[in-house]
């Protein structure tokens, strides 16, 4: 297996994931080196390695898809996780026993793995010790010896990455070696990677902003203006960091490009399939009809039950986690929400509490 050092890396890379945003880092990534992807059906790798098609999306000439898991592990020192947060911990499993301490893991991953009782449902009133939901982080070193791990989140909407438009992300982890060799494998001239220390916060900030895409969704839906996004958007900004302070984010890390900046891109484009879901039901489908058709998962929909469920055990209000819930899962319409939450007493702007200030 090639060295790790990213002052001459030019080993190939894997990715786990042919989705979407999958396909769009393993295309960036091939345009600096040679790139592993692993899809789940082989007649998705076969048209990749034939036609670079990947179900409408045109793939590079420096990606090899495969359904190989261990091909991925035996090829490639760096490998970056990018499936959905349902599959995540079944596929590191099967990962793991491939996985040596020289492998490097940078997940793409925007969504949280709970292991709950036998039996036990996140139903409206349950009460999730937070303590019981792991990052994907998290995951990945409970369920594997390598310890050099990151993630990397930020407004990264999959087509436009794709479609070669300027973006950018943030690459968090404990490690410099992790952050300069995801800099190095992932920068291209239209991509910027910048880097955060804060592993812990930059992941969940990445987590939680899925939320409020489906509240602005709606928002959209009813076909209310930019006054109300803006409402929206910096109400669910301060909600965002009242919750993921319990689960060990800093707050620093919510007002950088994993926040603040990828918040105000799912909350605002058509593209985002949390936004997606939450523009269909204003216009009146049911979730059930919306998830039928959708060809990938909105995770925002499991972090919402989650976060709702921790709110319980906390004793916290959480006036936008709990709204939205209602309009998913308890049967208010997303008018009724919008009512409730603009007739909800917030009297305070910012509390200087949550900046850890008097």
């Amino acid at each position: 297996m090639s060295s790790t050092k990213s002052s001459d890396y030019k080993a190939p890379v894997g990715v786990l994931g042919g989705g979407s945003f999958g396909s769009a880092i393993a295309n960036l990534l091939a345009e600096n080196q040679h790139v592993y992807l692993l899809t789940r059906r082989q007649e998705v790798a076969d048209s990749i390695n034939s036609t670079r098609n990947n179900r409408g999306r045109t793939m590079h000439e420096n990606i090899t898809a495969t359904t190989n898991i261990k091909l991925v592990a035996e090829n490639c020192s760096l490998i970056y996780p990018i499936i959905p947060s349902a599959g995540f911990r079944e596929t590191i499993q099967s990962l793991a026993p491939y996985l040596t301490p020289e492998h490097i893991l940078i997940h793409g991953t925007k969504g949280v793995d709970v292991q709950l009782p036998p039996g036990a449902m996140l139903t409206s009133d349950y009460k999730l010790n937070p303590k019981k939901v792991n990052t994907m982080t998290e995951v990945i070193l409970q369920e594997t010896i390598v310890r050099r791990v990151g993630c990397l989140a930020g407004p990264n909407l999959a087509s436009e990455i794709i479609d070669g438009q300027p973006a950018a992300t943030v690459i968090a982890s404990h490690f410099d070696e992790v952050i300069k060799l995801g800099q190095r494998t992932l920068r291209t001239p239209r991509f910027q990677v910048y880097s955060s220390k804060d592993l812990t916060g930059v992941e969940i900030a990445g987590i939680l902003k899925n939320v409020i895409a489906i509240a602005a969704g709606a928002l959209n839906g009813l076909g209310y203006g930019e006054n109300a996004k803006a409402l929206l958007i910096s109400r669910g900004l301060v909600e965002m960091i009242h919750i993921g302070k319990h689960l060990g984010g800093d707050v620093v890390a919510f007002l950088g490009l994993a926040g603040i900046g990828d918040l105000i891109a799912t909350s605002s484009s058509p593209r985002s399939r949390n936004y997606t879901v939450g523009y269909r039901l204003a216009k009146g489908e049911t979730l059930e009809e919306i998830l039928a058709d959708m060809e990938e998962v909105a995770e925002g929909i499991n972090t919402l039950k989650i976060s709702k469920a921790m709110a319980n055990y906390l004793g916290i209000r959480a006036p936008l986690t709990e709204t939205i819930y209602e309009v998913l899962f308890g049967g208010k319409t997303v008018e009724e929400g919008l009512d409730y939450l603009m007739k909800f007493p917030f009297y305070v702007d910012i509390e200087r509490s949550m900046f850890g200030t008097d």
